[in-house]
């Protein structure tokens, strides 16, 4: 069973709340996630400096460490493909990649509770979290390559 989620805080208020200090740029990126989840640093980048015009690349990439440090952010490293950053930080859920156009979607935890997946051997590992990230063609591109 899923708890409901918790309502959304203010840019400010999260980045507050994880002990960082306010800043325009830092406020932008949480806000460019809320728009576009699993985005890379610059795709984050081009979004950001629409609204704070004189950022740069290395401050948004400095937000994302500092989120990610602070639990604020989630990095997700996909096969050959850049570093993607989402606010989704605090359940254990995967993902679904198309292997053609790149979509990614969240996937829930298929059984129970974080980590849900147990390895054959821990090795004496206390396994919290496992990472899953399912390959595959969206439903758009599987139609495009139907036609």
């Amino acid at each position: 069973m899923t708890s409901a989620p918790a309502p959304a805080l203010d840019a400010g208020e999260r980045i507050r709340s994880a002990g960082l200090r306010v800043t325009d740029s830092r406020r932008a990126v949480i806000d460019a996630l809320r728009i576009r989840p699993h985005a890379s640093a610059d795709e984050l980048f081009a979004i950001v400096a629409t609204s704070v015009p004189n950022t740069s690349l290395q401050s948004v990439y400095n937000a994302l460490g500092d989120f990610v440090d602070a639990g604020l952010v989630r990095r997700i490293e996909p096969a050959g493909r850049p570093g993607l950053f989402e606010l989704r930080v605090h359940d254990n859920h995967h993902h679904l990649i198309c292997s053609e156009c790149g979509a990614v979607e969240d996937v829930d935890c298929a059984v129970g509770p974080a980590p849900c997946l147990t390895p054959a051997d821990a090795h004496g590992y206390a396994v919290r979290t496992a990472e899953v990230t399912f390959w595959g063609v969206c439903p758009a591109c599987a139609e495009a390559s139907a036609l």
